[in-house]
């Protein structure tokens, strides 16, 4: 009897502990009293910022030290200050954001296509790709995909915020899409502008060549 007691309260202990979650920094919201590893990312960038200034040891925790340390960084770079880590305030720190990424490609869905195309008054493949990687991340990426392709780093398999290469012609890369999860991907086509393409499409699947990783 006394060891499933104690088992019962070991039990009821580990419980009650806060659970520490994992993912990405940036992959989620950040809020006051949340505990997740990322939390501890967080410290360590606004602690290289002059803006975390406990101290102790980084912790998972979000805490006072946490939301006071976001809140300067957010007045001091005029974005709200309500101490809570989202888009806006990642992009301000330079951490890629996925949930952003996949907010801003679809946010520009059914825009036409236009050669050339770099605003949402029309959009050519690579223009899509630029311009809201530059507004979700503040990354600059090269202009045209071939120079795309040359830069950032392959991965096997895309991730949320990846590019996705194709070749259409036979020549090598020459078009190009972000990955939204789920086997698709968003880009700016010649025949209905900005779409969700499906990767295992009979279309798309056979012109695949790759993703390339630029964070």
């Amino acid at each position: 009897m006394k060891k499933v007691t104690a088992g019962l309260v070991i039990a009821g202990f580990l419980a009650m502990r806060p659970e520490v979650g994992h993912a990405a920094l940036g992959d989620q919201k950040l809020k006051p009293e949340m505990q997740h590893a990322e939390v501890e990312d967080l410290q360590k960038i606004l602690k290289q910022k002059g803006y975390f200034t406990y101290s102790g040891d980084t912790t998972t925790y979000y805490g006072t030290y946490t939301t006071d340390a976001v809140k300067k960084f957010q007045r001091d770079h005029g974005l709200t200050a309500d101490g809570e880590t989202g888009n806006s305030t990642y992009k301000a720190l330079g951490v890629f954001s996925k949930p952003a990424m996949v907010e801003t490609a679809k946010k520009y869905e059914g825009t036409p296509y236009e050669w050339g195309g770099e605003d949402p008054d029309g959009f050519d493949c690579s223009g899509y790709l630029n311009y809201i990687f530059d507004e979700a991340a503040g990354i600059d990426l090269p202009r045209t995909v071939k120079e795309m392709y040359g830069t950032g780093t392959s991965v096997s398999s895309p991730a949320v915020g990846d590019i996705v290469y194709y070749d259409i012609d036979g020549g090598g890369p020459s078009h190009a899409g972000v990955y939204i999860g789920n086997g698709k991907f968003m880009h700016s086509g010649s025949s209905n502008g900005v779409t969700t393409a499906d990767m295992d499409s009979s279309y798309w699947a056979p012109k695949y060549e790759g993703a390339k990783r630029y964070r």
